[in-house]
């Protein structure tokens, strides 16, 4: 009777067993036959058509190269496609004048790569996604309404690395449309090597940009310019942007101290915003320029983690009315010893009307090797107060350090209305006004 119990069971088993098998084989069969319906997320085809589609090869010469890309975006621009710039052990060697139509989003493979990407059979030659650039008239591309351009490298193959008097005045690389508002333009994760002027949204007041989102640009502009806006009526957005003479280390190497110097003696700022309203700018870093971010008479907005490093003058906020030409500033520090003369070295300088908010934002100095900074390696200040309009500053929580004047504040504006709280000077001492 057990015998019989136990066969019987036995053969329930081996039933079931069968039948489990012949159902994963019918999935496997199943999975097998849908396979072309599948959608893989490596394939070219998920991130847009080819430029390689419209004949544009790293082989080409780059006039070829620009023709077949315009003809390219032209065609894109019609349904709001994307072009896939394919990745290649050679860049695409392109000559400057594009215009990246309305529409139109250019795609690469890569998040932000500085420092440079690494060819192990071409030493000083980046591979990916990449863009070579030679042209010394045009800007290389003209962005307008509805366009993105990600994942790219941006190469200046002739650019000096070392020899001062060898750097190439390039045109912008992106430049924003003089002919029409570049509204809705999305920049994502783009690396220059060699540029002078990166982005370019000084837009015509006749031709306003809007909301533009720069997010996660790298480079070092030998103008000492990364980013420009102006005559943006509706929030411009500079988000995790980078600016440092190291950038293209793996590619041509780092900028010399002598290059560095020449970029800080042309009296630029890294990120500069007139006529704009709303600005937010976050997690901002410039190295070796003369000024970080410029903060025109007509703009307001707001300014948070950020570091501005080797500088003459960190932030220059300035104000044409009391209305509001207000900026919050925010979690930051600046490290300003750059320049000719001590006394023309200051983290923050505020000029004109408007109110000011500076919240535990820190300045201090010394000495780098990478360029050369004055021999007293201090600011002379924390910040200058400069202007005869009224104007407001409040202050908490700043740490202000090696600064040479006796005061960390110097106050040129009688009319200037300041306070500071939970604040301290270069000795460590409690630090507040009034």
């Amino acid at each position: 009777m057990k015998t019989n119990f136990f066969a019987s069971l036995l053969g329930l088993f081996l039933i079931l067993i069968s039948c489990g098998k012949d159902e994963i084989q019918n999935e496997l069969d199943d999975s097998s036959n849908q396979s072309e319906n599948l959608i893989t997320v490596n394939s070219k085809d998920v991130l847009g058509k080819s430029i390689r589609d419209f004949d544009v090869l790293p082989e080409n010469d780059p006039s070829t190269n620009m023709k077949n890309l315009q003809m390219a975006i032209d065609w894109a621009s019609l349904s709001g496609s994307a072009l896939f710039v394919e990745p290649s052990d050679q860049p695409y060697h392109v000559q400057g004048g594009l215009i990246l139509r309305n529409n139109v989003s250019l795609i690469g493979v890569h998040g932000p790569t500085p420092r440079g990407t690494i060819n192990p059979k071409q030493k000083g030659t980046p591979v990916g996604s990449v863009f070579r650039i030679t042209d010394r008239r045009n800007p290389f591309i003209t962005v307008e309404a509805g366009t993105q351009i990600k994942g790219v490298q941006f190469w200046y193959s002739d650019q000096t690395i070392n020899d001062p008097a060898k750097i190439v005045q390039y045109p912008a690389t992106i430049k924003a449309s003089q002919t029409s508002s570049a509204q809705g333009v999305f920049l994502s994760c783009l690396t220059f090597y060699g540029e002078y002027l990166a982005i370019d949204f000084n837009s015509p007041r006749e031709h306003p940009c809007e909301l533009m989102t720069f997010e996660h640009c790298y480079g070092y502009p030998l103008s000492g310019e990364f980013i420009r806006v102006d005559n943006c009526y509706d929030i411009p957005r500079l988000l995790h942007c980078h600016v440092n003479p190291a950038i293209q280390r793996f590619v041509g190497g780092q900028y010399s101290p002598s290059v560095v110097d020449a970029v800080t003696a042309n009296k630029t700022f890294a990120y500069t915003i007139n006529h704009t309203d709303n600005a937010q700018l976050i997690d901002i870093f410039t190295f070796g320029t003369y000024g970080g971010i410029y903060l025109g008479g007509d703009t307001y907005g707001q300014l948070t983690n950020f570091n501005l490093d080797c500088v003459a003058i960190g932030i220059y906020k300035k104000g044409n009315n009391t209305f509001n030409r207000n900026w919050q500033i925010a979690q930051g520090s600046i490290i300003a010893n750059v320049g000719n003369d001590v006394k023309d070295i200051h983290p923050i300088v505020i000029d004109g009307e408007g109110h000011t908010s500076l919240t535990n934002v820190e300045a201090f100095s010394g000495a780098n090797p990478a360029l050369t900074t004055v021999k007293e390696n201090n600011s002379w200040d924390f910040m200058l107060v400069d202007g005869d309009k009224k104007l407001t500053i409040s202050m908490y929580g700043c740490r202000m350090r090696n600064y040479a004047s006796d005061n960390p504040i110097t106050i040129q504006n009688e009319n200037a209305i300041i306070h500071a709280d939970g604040c301290f000077d270069k000795h460590e001492n409690l630090f507040s006004l009034p």
